[in-house]
């Protein structure tokens, strides 16, 4: 339940930056709180959280991490999606749990479930970011 997974984050500043841009709805090339795409969540949070400073779209940042297996992955890691079914079209920030965050196309930034089939058939891997710093 992402209420649950929302609770289990250590990292109250991640908690803080979560809650307040829950619902920002979805808006490709987005930076902002009048709309946000995947790729520019990931690095708004990635900046402001952990001070690292990612490429803008998602399959670049997938050059920037360091692998890790599913069952490894830890608060704070991307995790990356191919919906087209080729290169890496989409990326959440994984949670604990199974669950992640992410802006979604049609609901915008919420808490989801990696488990739920629709993610599970385009999951690609994920892990934490290399060392870059702004």
């Amino acid at each position: 339940m992402a209420a649950d997974a929302m609770s289990k984050i250590g990292n109250k500043d991640l908690y803080r930056f979560i809650n307040d841009w829950a619902g920002v709805r979805y808006r490709f090339g987005g930076l902002d709180k009048g709309g946000v795409d995947c790729s520019g969540f990931a690095y708004l949070l990635q900046k402001e959280i952990y001070g690292h400073v990612l490429p803008r779209r998602s399959r670049d940042q997938a050059t920037v991490v360091n692998q890790r297996s599913e069952s490894n992955l830890r608060e704070g890691d991307l995790i990356f999606f191919s919906f087209g079914g080729g290169e890496i079209d989409h990326v959440g920030v994984y949670l604990n749990n199974g669950f992640f965050v992410h802006a979604s196309t049609t609901r915008g930034v919420i808490v989801d479930d990696l488990n739920l089939p629709a993610y599970r058939k385009v999951f690609t891997g994920g892990g934490s970011v290399k060392n870059i710093t702004r």
